[in-house]
């Protein structure tokens, strides 16, 4: 069976959004796992959403997309109230979990073709081609899928949420242990999807995949603590940034880097110091007072000192360090 035709979900102020909701909260055990969130994507957007583990992330995908329902708050998603039409909202979304979730014994197309046939799409074999050969995996359709490497088992996972030809895709931290190459190549295609309408909201521990993204959130311990373009997030932190590099390389630069970390950490000025390699990025919220508190190691003939603009990591690094875990 296909799926219903969607309502507009159009705002009469702006542009068609995606996903708005307000005040959601959810606990578990007597343990508020999500905390009076809101948010807002925009439709054809690519939105991220970075945070630790057990900061809500997933449950938060799972009340959007209607697997969860939310003790507290309201919203819509694709035009569908998430309290009231959860059953349309799923009929209409893409879901990629953390673990293949995709039969081992069966072969890749076998895997693309009963999704086709399970949701009703017409023409299974056909559609099963077509998203094999927009995958680039057209020359493995007979491989057991349990036979795949990660970042194949990733694409054949990808190709089945987008088969039904979904409005939303839930992405669920997709490219955990895959390697460099197989992420830049999902989030090429990503983007390619994006490009043709297709909204993605997708949780992910990457720096360089955030950037990738239009808009992130942060969310720690179920409270969101940040939400914005990337350059707009680096901004509001209000982080000034220096890096100190070490001179040299080998066991006495790591040392080194050690124990500069712990002698800065702590000092008035300093918000946070973060290990990079054999360099340190030293931040605070008050240039002068960053400044001062600097000025005893500038003598220091190993090390170098300069200005940098704060990097998302910076930021990322800071709002982890100052989160309070309500849930030891």
């Amino acid at each position: 069976m296909t799926a219903p035709p969607l309502e507009e979900g159009r705002r009469a102020d702006g542009p068609a959004v995606a996903i708005e909701v307000e005040g959601l909260s959810k606990s578990f055990g007597g343990r508020r796992v999500v905390d009076n969130l809101s948010m807002r994507v925009m439709r054809g957007q690519i939105y991220g959403f970075l945070g630790p583990n057990g900061s809500g992330k997933t449950t938060t995908i799972r009340m959007l997309c209607g697997l969860l329902t939310p003790d507290a708050g309201r919203g819509t998603c694709l035009g569908l109230d998430i309290l009231t039409q959860a059953r349309r909202i799923r009929a209409h979304v893409g879901y990629m979990t953390q673990r293949f979730s995709l039969y081992q014994d069966l072969s890749v197309r076998e895997n693309l073709e009963f999704v086709a046939r399970l949701y009703g799409v017409p023409q299974p074999e056909r559609a099963a081609t077509q998203a094999l050969q927009r995958l680039g995996l057209e020359g493995r359709g007979r491989q057991l899928a349990g036979e795949l490497s990660g970042g194949w088992k990733q694409r054949l996972a990808l190709g089945a949420c987008i088969l039904p030809g979904p409005d939303l895709l839930l992405l669920d931290e997709p490219t955990a242990g895959v390697d460099p190459q197989a992420r830049r190549e999902f989030w090429g295609e990503i983007h390619d999807l994006a490009a043709e309408g297709l909204t993605v909201l997708v949780s992910t521990h990457y720096m360089d995949e955030a950037e990738r993204c239009h808009e992130i959130a942060y969310i720690a311990y179920g409270k969101l603590l940040a939400q914005g373009t990337v350059a707009n997030v680096i901004a509001a932190a209000g982080l000034s940034t220096v890096t100190v590099d070490v001179k040299g390389v080998g066991h006495e630069a790591g040392l080194l880097v050690a124990r500069l970390a712990r002698e800065l950490s702590g000092r008035p000025g300093i918000d946070m110091v973060a290990p990079f390699g054999t360099s340190l990025h030293v931040s605070g919220r008050d240039p002068a007072a960053l400044a001062a508190a600097l000025d005893p190691i500038r003598a220091d003939g190993r090390l170098a000192l300069r200005t940098d603009a704060p990097t998302l990591e910076d930021v990322f690094i800071d709002l982890m360090r100052r989160s309070k875990d309500e849930m030891r």
